[in-house]
């Protein structure tokens, strides 16, 4: 499609209104951020990258019109505008292409393509230039919202049409006559679109415009998130109870690293996403055997999409399990309205599912398809760059002239980071040239009988002076690999970094319980077959010399069996690793925990993971891997 030696530049835009001021004020902001789709998914998620740029703010009229259609129509024209010009640039370099320069200062003939526009649902309404309760991907309107079907996408040809059918009959400066025609066929009142010309041109002349249907990908920070806790957990409240469902809340075992809901949920205000993700964990087994099959079928239908959605990598097998999931949902959702748990305001019975996120739902594979795995373009990053390009530099000045003193917050923020850059890579250089001079000297990073990890908070391995100093994942994996390559006879045992194929461990340095012996640990901990398990353990590692052992046999050692030793060092605690199951590279490590019996746990306080049982690993979720529960006893590292 482009000429030979051409490179193809996605674009991905980003545009929300926010609050600068706290409290009192009424000092908002309404930032157009920027990003390259050329930028791999992982760094362009983290936020210590600031892969995201701020590019321009647009201005946040307040109009004298006293009718509120027409303010409306006014404030979306004016968004459209700036848009218009900020976008030119790029428009203009997607139809003939510009020379930039790369990275590595090669220069290359680019061409931007509109890949995506990251926004929430009432934005992504405005840029679409459809009227409310209307699907911006879709020709549905909100009586189409509850099929179970995708209707016909929303293309830039169409909405073209229709606008230059509408100013045939009515002069779009005329907005007591245009706004109701734009109203009559759903659009919102916006004659020119900002994305109209924004398009590519093949050699073969074809001209290839910028769907709406297709830059405007589903997000899954409103689109599912958002969309469960107005919807899936309201109509859960309703099928079980509020005080059944925050009850069974209450009861969950707090696990390390999640949520804890010890009043419920029933009541929170201001939830956040984060809290969102955490209500989805525990959904399913909190209305388990309390309301109706059916019922629960449907919510763990919604369930099984999300998380499917939601992986890095996508295969044809997984989106068709993701629309297969979709339709099991239409198929049993009947129920939520039988038993009522579907009401409006005032706690009035409603007989349809006019949800716009649930139409939205039926893009999730076209999108995947056209535009990758919809992760990628989730409005978490976007939001948390709302705080770090305008939120911090706004309240940083002295509460006048935002727009300014944004602009020179962030002027000067980047110039102390391009330093920071340059210092780390010539602090950097001047370590190689030291280490090549005088090779023999020992790294001091590499004196394994002084490495330890008693602090929770990961090593920083960036060089000094780096402008993203705290927020690189470690990797359990490299450091294990590390440790065992170097043992020296004064290194301690056993190695506080392990590995297996799939799994990575890390133990503290310092033990909870430096020694004890064998059956007072069995005593402390109540487990009485700890010195069977112990023996069976070391038998098969001393007889197979295998590395699998698997798990859940019968004990065939005796209850007294003789070991080659007496006592035990014990950890309350393991930090765990993982090969990703749906994407290369690995997963955030996660701290195990298991406490021994006290008082105010009679039986002990443990986490519960799932063990492989010796069989070889398969592809995601649907691997032939058979799971085991245990450790459902005390975890207590030994």
């Amino acid at each position: 499609m482009l000429p030979d030696g051409a490179t193809l530049l996605g674009v991905n835009l980003s545009s929300d209104k926010t609050n600068i001021s706290v409290m009192t004020g009424d000092r908002t902001a309404h930032p157009v951020l920027l990003s390259l789709a050329n930028v791999h998914m992982d760094v362009r998620m983290k936020p210590n990258t600031h892969a995201f740029v701020l590019v321009a703010l647009l201005p946040c009229p307040k109009f004298l019109v006293k009718e509120r259609p027409t303010r409306g129509v006014l404030e979306s024209r004016v968004v459209h505008l700036c848009l218009d010009i900020i976008t030119r640039p790029l428009k203009l370099a997607a139809h003939a292409g510009r020379m930039m320069a790369d990275p590595s200062g090669f220069s290359r003939f680019c061409f931007t393509a509109l890949a995506s526009y990251i926004v929430d649902t009432p934005e992504a309404s405005l840029i679409a230039g459809v009227a409310g309760k209307t699907s911006h991907l879709t020709m549905a309107d909100y009586r189409m919202f509850g099929d179970p079907i995708q209707h016909e996408p929303r293309t830039a040809s169409t909405t073209l049409a229709q606008l230059s059918a509408l100013a045939e009959n009515h002069d779009p400066l005329e907005l007591s006559t245009y706004i109701p025609a734009a109203k009559a066929i759903r659009l919102n009142g916006v004659h020119l679109p900002f994305w109209r010309d924004w398009d590519l041109v093949s050699a073969a002349g074809r001209r290839l415009l910028s769907d709406p249907c297709t830059f405007l990908t589903p997000e899954p920070l409103h689109h599912w998130h958002k969309q469960f806790w107005d919807h899936d957990v309201k109509w859960s409240i309703r099928a079980v109870g509020a005080d059944e469902f925050d009850f069974r809340f209450t009861t969950i075992q707090p696990v390390v690293g999640f949520k804890y809901f010890k009043d419920g949920v029933s009541s929170l205000k201001q939830v956040t996403g984060r809290a969102h993700r955490d209500v989805e964990r525990f959904i399913i087994c909190v209305i388990a055997g309390k309301a109706p099959p059916s019922f629960i079928i449907a919510i763990r239908a919604l369930m099984d999409f999300r998380y499917l959605a939601q992986s890095r990598q996508l295969t044809d097998v997984q989106l068709s399990r993701i629309t297969a999931s979709l339709q099991l949902f239409h198929s049993h959702k009947q129920t939520i309205l039988d038993i009522g748990a579907r009401v409006g305001k005032g706690n009035k019975r409603m007989d349809h599912f006019q949800i716009p996120k649930l139409e939205f739902m039926h893009s999730v594979v076209p999108s995947t398809i056209a535009s990758g795995v919809v992760m990628q373009w989730t409005a978490d990053r976007t939001e948390h760059a709302h705080i770090t390009e305008i939120k911090t530099p706004g309240r940083s000045g002295n509460n006048r002239s935002h727009n300014p003193q944004i602009c020179r917050y962030l002027d000067r923020s980047e110039k102390h980071r391009n330093f920071s850059l340059a210092l780390s890579i010539w602090e950097l250089q001047a370590q190689t040239r030291n280490m090549e001079t005088s090779p023999e000297e020992e790294d001091p990073d590499d004196n394994i009988d002084t490495y330890h990890s008693d602090d929770d908070n990961d090593d920083n391995e960036n060089p000094p002076g780096g402008p993203y100093p705290s927020s690189s994942q470690p990797d359990l994996f490299a450091r294990a690999v590390r440790l065992a390559t170097r043992v020296t006879p004064s290194t301690p045992l056993p190695l506080r970094n392990q590995c297996t194929n799939t799994t990575a461990f890390q133990l503290n340095f310092h033990p909870n319980i430096p020694l004890m012996t064998v059956d007072e640990v069995a005593s402390k901990f109540k487990l009485p077959d700890l010195r069977s398990a112990i023996a069976d353990y070391v038998r098969r590692a001393r007889d197979l010399r295998s590395p699998i052992f698997r798990i859940g046999q019968r004990r065939s050692s005796p209850p007294d069996a003789e070991l080659p030793f007496t006592h035990l060092r014990v950890w309350y605690s393991v930090r765990m690793q993982m090969r990703a199951s749906d994407a290369e590279g690995m997963t955030d490590p996660q701290r195990v925990c298991a406490a021994p019996p006290s008082d105010d746990w009679p039986y002990g306080r443990y986490d519960t993971v799932l063990i492989s049982n010796g069989t070889e690993v398969g592809p995601g979720l649907g691997g032939k891997v058979s799971f085991s529960s245990l450790l459902t006893t005390k975890l207590t590292m030994f």
